[in-house]
């Protein structure tokens, strides 16, 4: 219960200050917010105090500002599905991070990496924002048929 209710307030957080649409804000706002989520939830249930949640929140979206969504020939798999396994690998180690750092010594707020993540994805060309329309979406072929 723990879990889900400390994730869902920081997804809240995400929701009220910037974005959690890959349409409006990339990848960033997709995966990056859930990687923070997940980290928060998992700092809470390892018995970290909430000024870790948050930092290891904030640590885990630091390191996805900016993630274009660029979606080969539309599907989600390229390369949302490894990009969602990223996520998921730097939640567990924001956690681990921030259960071993005092949150009182951190550079970087949780607020400041909202009001960035907003900020980047009002400056982020639309083409990079779930339309297939750049990055990896026209340097990749898709030979295989969608099954």
């Amino acid at each position: 219960m723990k879990f889900l209710l400390t994730s869902g307030e920081i997804g809240s957080l995400f929701k009220k200050g910037s974005t959690i649409s890959a349409a409006m804000g990339g990848c960033q706002a997709e995966i990056g917010v859930s990687s923070a989520m997940a980290a928060a939830a998992l700092t809470e249930c390892m018995g970290g105090t909430p000024a870790q949640a948050l930092m290891a929140a904030e640590i885990a979206m630091e390191h996805h500002l900016g993630l274009t969504c660029d979606p080969v020939n539309g599907l989600v798999q390229i390369p949302c599905i490894e990009r969602n396994t990223m996520g998921a690998m730097k939640a567990i180690t924001a956690s681990q991070i921030a259960l071993s750092s005092n949150p009182s010594l951190a550079k970087v707020t949780l607020d400041s990496v909202i009001k960035t993540m907003w900020e980047t994805a009002q400056d982020m060309n639309d083409k990079y924002k779930e339309t297939s329309d750049g990055g990896l979406a026209l340097n990749v072929s898709v030979l295989v048929p969608e099954c």
